[in-house]
């Protein structure tokens, strides 16, 4: 019964009141948070991500999402021709592109290891 009586104390105070507001107001405490700590980072990255793929010239070394490595010998507006291989050409859809390992003639060559 003590129970009862100590939850009646608590919910007709005016302490009682401010504190069973606090979670309602909660989630919209989080809004600016989760902002911050989570879209506007993926935003930057998008950003950064756009404009590297408009900045992509002949010649670059890049990496595809599905892995490929190659260097750029053809751009077009949508497709991109990489040699992978001495003789070795694919066309990829530049949306394909994950990153950018170096820029120009100066792409490190990988050690060939026996």
């Amino acid at each position: 019964m003590s129970t009862v009586t100590g939850f009646a104390f608590f919910a007709g105070s005016p302490a009682g009141a401010a504190s069973s507001s606090l979670p309602m107001l909660l989630p919209l405490l989080l809004i600016p948070v989760l902002y911050l700590v989570m879209i506007r980072p993926q935003q930057k990255r998008q950003k950064e991500h756009k404009q590297m793929l408009a900045n992509l010239q002949k010649g670059d070394t890049i990496f595809t999402a599905g892995g490929l490595r190659g260097k750029i010998t053809g751009i077009d507006d949508a497709v991109i021709t990489l040699e992978i291989a001495d003789r070795v050409r694919v066309k990829v859809n530049r949306s394909a592109v994950g990153g950018l390992v170096s820029k120009g003639d100066a792409a490190p060559e990988l050690s060939k290891e026996g």
